[in-house]
């Protein structure tokens, strides 16, 4: 007979049921309460430090004091990530039915490392990528990984560069990698992860548009094969963080294609827009990449935790990965189906495709094509609208980024700005971020959420106009 304090954590059915009900009970109420909550919480100088009521010990709590303890000292600070209002960061928002995936994944915890211990789980996360793949335009012999998001994901790509172009110690300090100021600095990190610090890193200026300067690029391309440099990589950006732009992606891949160098695409952000005709036709060229990043927690509105490398020849992933161990004898590939574990670092992997596959079956592609017809819809709407009350903008966003800044006719104009996005940030029914473009404190709406509608752009606009008007605009 089982000692019941020995096997605690092997739950009858009637106590999961009562601990399913009450946290099902739990989220429910957090939906169904989430246009009335705020999009953004200031936490209070005690929740920044260590909250001494998260602590581990051997006091325990019942279900619902630990779920009043989550509202309190998780949910409710900080950023309300599954509002509709919050128009930063990107966000995605996170879908229900992704909820449920995750809840079946970790229930029936398989895991999705490896064919031979759940080929089910492979071919699903292998459907997803061929998915994928598709939709960027590549053809037989692409591979590709779920990963936890575009920084592992940029991690993969470029460590697979380095390995497909014999870049070691030897070679390293005359290897030249290329991209602008606008590139997501997780690509920063992964040069640093990877031993490449040592490489010489050009950024190339960006035009007007806040694109990178082809011209530049070829140029300096050219002059750095005459001092015998070894142009390696080349790096541009289909959705740029800052400003949502994409870079003049068919002509760096002709660039890249006439000098052998590795191109990369971050369309972290702006990949699955291919989904919407004008997406297509906004990334044409993306096919050109030797490797492509993508994040559907951003514009597939998939939970945090989901990223995916694309790598147009499967042969240079694997070289890149691929390594045995004699504890995993047994799991030899089938010879169809390639496992996760040999196409990134990752071996004890969760399976996080369910996450995304669930939502695709139960929905269809279709329904996320409108979601993104509807931002790009509304990001045009944003930028003409913001215009009229006075803003200055930035360029007609290529996707569902908008880039604006107040210009008063008297006083510091960054200063007034950091006073706008300050009276919104503190407001909290709504939140938009800001970044510097070319020296300028500039404020940003990412409109990328699927629960962000014309209600919450309206009332974003709404604060805009209250705000500069209350204060004459002569700070």
């Amino acid at each position: 007979m089982k000692n019941k304090k020995l096997y605690l954590l092997e739950e009858s059915q009637q106590q999961r049921k009562e601990l399913l009900d009450k946290t099902i009970t739990f989220g429910e109420n957090f939906l169904d309460n989430l246009t009335h909550l705020k999009a953004y919480n200031k936490p209070l100088s005690a929740t920044v430090s260590t909250n001494k009521k998260l602590l581990i010990n051997d006091n325990t709590a019942n279900i619902e004091e630990i779920l009043l303890l989550l509202e309190e000292e998780v949910l409710k600070p900080g950023l309300n990530t599954a509002s509709g209002a919050n128009m930063g960061y990107i966000p995605g928002g996170g879908i229900f039915s992704s909820a449920l995936g995750d809840y079946i994944a970790a229930i029936s915890n398989k895991f999705a490392g490896v064919f031979y211990a759940s080929p089910g789980a492979v071919n699903m996360e292998n459907e997803l990528i061929r998915w994928t793949a598709n939709l960027a335009g590549y053809t037989e012999g692409y591979g590709g990984n779920l990963t936890s998001g575009g920084s592992y994901a940029n991690l993969i790509a470029l460590l697979t560069a380095k390995r497909a172009k014999n870049i070691n110690i030897r070679n390293v300090e005359k290897t030249v990698v290329y991209c602008s100021h606008q590139s997501h600095h997780s690509i920063q990190k992964a040069i640093n992860i990877i031993g490449l610090e040592d490489c010489i890193i050009r950024y190339i200026n960006i035009d007007s548009e806040l694109r990178i300067d082809v011209k530049e690029l070829e140029v300096q391309i050219t002059e750095d094969l005459k001092i015998g440099l070894n142009p390696f990589l080349v790096i541009a950006n289909a959705g740029s963080t800052d400003a949502g732009m994409i870079d003049p992606l068919l002509d760096i891949g002709k660039i890249a294609a006439k000098h052998s160098i590795w191109f990369h695409i971050d369309a972290a952000y702006g990949g699955f827009y291919l989904m919407t005709n004008r997406g297509r036709k906004k990334l044409n060229g993306i096919s050109a990449a030797d490797s492509i990043i993508m994040d559907p927690h951003k514009s597939l509105f998939l939970p945090y935790g989901s990223g995916i490398v694309l790598i147009k020849d499967i042969k240079h992933l694997i070289a890149a990965n691929q390594y045995t161990a004699n504890y995993m004898q047994d799991a030899g590939e089938d010879g169809n189906s390639y496992s996760p574990s040999i196409l990134s670092p990752e071996l004890s992997k969760h399976f996080r495709g369910l996450r995304m596959w669930l939502p695709l079956k139960l929905y269809g592609q279709s329904a996320f094509k409108e979601y993104l017809d509807e931002k790009l819809d509304l990001a045009k709407y944003f930028y003409s609208e913001v215009k009229k009350i006075g803003f200055e903008l930035g360029p007609k966003p290529d996707l569902s980024v908008v880039i604006f800044r107040y210009v008063p006719k008297n006083g510091n104009a960054d200063h007034f700005n950091r006073f706008i996005v300050k009276e919104i940030q503190n407001n909290g029914k709504v939140f938009i971020s800001s970044t510097i473009i070319n020296g300028n404190f500039t404020l940003r709406a990412a409109i990328v959420s699927f629960r962000t509608h014309k209600t919450e752009v309206d009332f974003l606009l709404n604060m805009l106009s209250k705000i500069i008007s209350s204060e004459g605009v002569t700070l």
